[in-house]
């Protein structure tokens, strides 16, 4: 089941995907439906079926923007703030292809003394990423990147702020969930999304990831409730003036991954400030390649587009370059 969030004049509405129509259901929002379900202790997909209207709206139209329909991130929280948008990296084998090599020998404690930060977390992963049911394993790589604010739905664009060295696409699949009355996680499902951060910062210094990360991101424009994450196929691809610049294919899921989904649940849950009730969170879980890592740089008016198998419709943004001056933002004194 795929829902999607729209509004027209200021109304919300909630639909299910029945291509090549989408059908309108008696709801506002997904969150009030997921809310709704868990006091109901129901699943999502009952409450969605017991929503349903008989109203149905031409999918094509509104997806290239030509309905009087826009489009509307799949998961929001009435307030923002609410909203917290997180990641983690090092998670998918693809992105050490180029390193497997070493990961699969015994190294010296030299070699191991010499390996980056990175590939030490990430070797970490390979070893103790995975744990045996019920078990916990080794903590990801896991960062901050913002509130509700930051999100863009399909067909928004992505803006790199004046500050920003670069704007680059980090394609992979965000995991949407919510915070129960009593504290208890609920995963709602899955959506394509779009990470984005300045990988140009973060070169310069290790350091700087953590700030790197602190930009816009995009989702959807479809949310997958409870989907397939054994082994998922995508693509993404890069236009520029109207035409293909770069694309490749993409992998994701836990059979491309050294942490099981489990494990990354875990280590972000963990944490009682991320278990606050009512709250939503978007996680982010990695990507096994970027048009960076192939000295791609993008720029203002280049189209992404991401796709993967099984999520419905492609996520396309414009990426918009914010080309003002840098300017010093200066703090009032209110003592």
């Amino acid at each position: 089941m795929r829902l999607v969030q729209l509004s027209n004049a200021g109304r919300r509405r909630v639909a299910a995907v029945e291509e090549p129509r989408l059908r309108l259901l008696d709801a506002e929002s997904v969150y009030s439906l997921a809310d709704s379900a868990i006091r109901a202790g129901v699943k999502l997909s009952e409450m969605v079926e017991k929503a349903s209207t008989q109203e149905r709206l031409d999918y094509d139209t509104i997806y290239d923007g030509s309905s009087e329909w826009k489009w509307l991130s799949p998961i929001d929280h009435p307030e923002p703030s609410r909203c917290l948008i997180s990641g983690t990296g090092l998670t998918h084998l693809g992105s050490a292809r180029d390193r497997q090599a070493m990961h699969a020998k015994a190294l010296t404690s030299q070699e191991l003394e010499d390996l980056t930060d990175s590939m030490k977390m990430f070797r970490w992963g390979v070893e103790s990423g995975r744990p045996d049911a019920g078990c916990i394993g080794v903590p990801p790589e896991w960062f901050y990147k913002g509130n509700g604010s930051i999100l863009r739905s399909h067909g928004e664009a992505l803006h790199v702020p004046s500050f920003a060295e670069d704007g680059s696409e980090e394609a992979e699949l965000a995991s949407i969930y919510i915070i129960g009355p009593d504290g208890q996680p609920f995963r709602i499902g899955m959506a394509v999304g779009n990470e984005f951060s300045d990988h140009c910062f973060e070169k310069k210094n290790y350091l700087n990831l953590a700030a790197s990360k602190l930009r816009n991101c995009a989702i959807g424009p479809e949310l997958v409730l409870d989907p397939e994450f054994e082994s998922v196929s995508g693509q993404v691809k890069i236009e520029r003036g109207g035409r293909l610049l770069w694309k490749k294919e993409i992998h994701s899921g836990e059979a491309h991954m050294c942490h099981s989904l489990q494990n990354l649940e875990h280590h972000h849950f963990k944490f009682e400030q991320h278990r606050q009730p009512g709250d939503v969170h978007v996680h982010f879980l990695g990507a096994d390649c970027l048009s960076f890592g192939e000295g791609l740089r993008l720029a203002d008016g280049d189209v992404v587009e991401i796709t993967f198998q099984g999520f419905g419709r492609a996520l396309r943004n414009r990426v918009h370059v914010d080309r003002a001056a840098n300017e010093l933002i200066s703090v009032i004194s209110l003592g």
